[in-house]
């Protein structure tokens, strides 16, 4: 990240003197922070911002264009920021194409695939209603979805609720079309997450809003799962810009970007040990996870699974904690990791991308081969020759990584892993390829996988095409 980033300075300078500039000179300035401020007025999410925004967002980042370039490229590349993406949610999936056009598949029980309807899906279908609105990301819960907009509206169908659990009751009703989040209106989100028992949004700014949590105040205030209204995330990162932020089952990740580097801080339910600070205490406020500095690792992509994380490194390392149940941490064996621990069989690759499941793990090198690890059930690590009824082994387990040959065989680079992040759904996993083909794999028996399943069919073994071009 930090030899692109000083790529794109190089390019910047050059291209800044060949063409005329986007905003009024100002003599103060270096060239290469001319050059920076001229990068940043071509980032989507930069451009709408007004004179004041904008130096507010400098400050925020600490006081220079070329630190809030850097801050505007990292959560470009940790998020797919303007890119398509597939989400393989709790039972349905949603798929948004570089265009921010959004299809919808799967479950639909509460009216989570946007259509107006409680009908499931087993093929994927755009959400018509919302022609003409650009969605830049995309969130799956539990019988819920949001939206976000490029121009950083949030929208939400299917349970009404913030901070429902994600096995049992609902909120009082239910939404079966995308509705605007008023509370969020004058809040302009970049991303958004949602966790069990809560959700959390990103703003443009960096900062962190969430909403519910019960009332115990795990997230420094005490609401509860009817709360509307986002709560800034106190604390440690009010004054720190986020760039990226996972949600697991009662905890949260934040990606931070300070001029001194990029930083993980963690907060919530530490059970199993995935705050990743030595120990299984809860965290009521965000608190940096330091053993990152002891291992020199600038982390770059964080992910949260239901009891894990893992986070990659700018050289390509890669580190998992919490609780090692089937082998999700990759390190050989099921005990827990207090704090993170770098993946050793993964010394030869350089990742890039990394995604968390319920027990399971994937990993995306840089030349795009896929390894997996920790819970097979579904056949959703990849790895299960299936039968001749399509079947794979359902009750496999890896305990360190392994590359996902059917992954390989397609002959494509994948650039996104995407998997059931739930403790009560089968699992099943996208691979998203550079050229915005979506192959699926795992359990489909509520249509999920957006492909057609034989007669008596539950889940595919192997990675087959959805009929949907993501580019």
């Amino acid at each position: 990240m930090l030899a692109l980033f000083f790529m794109c300075m190089l390019q910047a300078t050059c291209s800044f003197f060949r063409q005329p500039a986007n905003f009024a000179p100002d003599l103060d300035l270096s060239l290469s922070e001319l050059a920076a401020l001229d990068m940043c007025q071509k980032r989507a999410i930069f451009k709408p911002m007004t004179t004041e925004q904008r130096q507010d967002l400098k400050l925020r980042c600490g006081g220079s264009w070329k630190l809030v370039l850097r801050y505007l490229m990292a959560g470009e590349a940790c998020c797919r920021r303007e890119k398509s993406q597939a989400i393989a949610g709790p039972g349905h999936s949603i798929a948004v194409t570089g265009k921010g056009v959004v299809y919808s598949f799967g479950s639909n029980s509460s009216g989570q695939l946007g259509h107006g309807t409680t009908e499931e899906e087993s093929r994927p279908q755009p959400i018509r209603t919302l022609q003409g609105i650009r969605i830049i990301q995309a969130a799956a819960g539990a019988g819920r979805t949001m939206l976000v907009s490029d121009s950083g509206q949030v929208y939400a169908f299917g349970k009404d609720s913030f901070g429902e659990a994600e096995y049992g009751g609902q909120g009082s009703k239910t939404v079966t079309a995308p509705q605007l989040v008023e509370s969020l209106k004058n809040i302009f989100v970049v991303q958004a997450a949602i966790g069990n028992f809560f959700t959390a949004v990103l703003s443009r700014e960096g900062r962190v809003y969430t909403f519910s949590w019960g009332s115990d105040g795990k997230l420094g205030h005490h609401t509860d799962p009817s709360d509307v209204e986002p709560r800034p995330l106190l604390g440690a990162l009010e004054d720190i810009p986020v760039v990226q932020i996972a949600a697991g089952y009662c905890y949260l990740l934040c990606l931070a970007c300070q001029p001194s580097g990029m930083s993980v801080y963690s907060v919530g339910c530490g059970l199993g040990g995935k705050l990743g600070h030595g120990s299984r205490t809860d965290e009521k406020y965000p608190r940096l996870i330091e053993q990152f500095g002891l291992l020199n690792l600038q982390p770059m992509v964080v992910a949260a699974g239901a009891w894990h994380a893992a986070v990659v490194g700018r050289d390509g390392r890669v580190c998992t904690w919490g609780w090692g149940r089937y082998g999700c941490l990759g390190h050989g064996n099921e005990e827990c990791e207090l704090a993170p621990k770098v993946v050793e069989a993964l010394s030869n690759v350089k990742a890039v991308h990394v995604a968390t499941g319920d027990y399971t793990t994937f990993v995306v090198s840089d030349d795009g081969d896929v390894y997996s690890f920790g819970c097979g059930e579904s056949a959703s690590l990849g790895h299960n020759a299936a039968g001749n009824d399509g079947q794979g082994n359902r009750h496999a387990k890896l305990l360190s990584p392994e590359l996902v040959t059917s992954l390989k065989q397609i002959n494509e680079r994948v650039v996104q892993i995407s998997l059931t992040n739930s403790i009560y759904w089968n699992a099943h996993t996208f691979a998203l390829t550079e050229s915005g083909k979506l192959y699926a794999f795992g359990a489909g028996d509520k249509g999920q996988l957006g492909i057609e399943l034989v007669a008596n069919q539950t889940e595919r073994g192997n990675p087959e095409r959805v009929e949907i071009d993501l580019g």
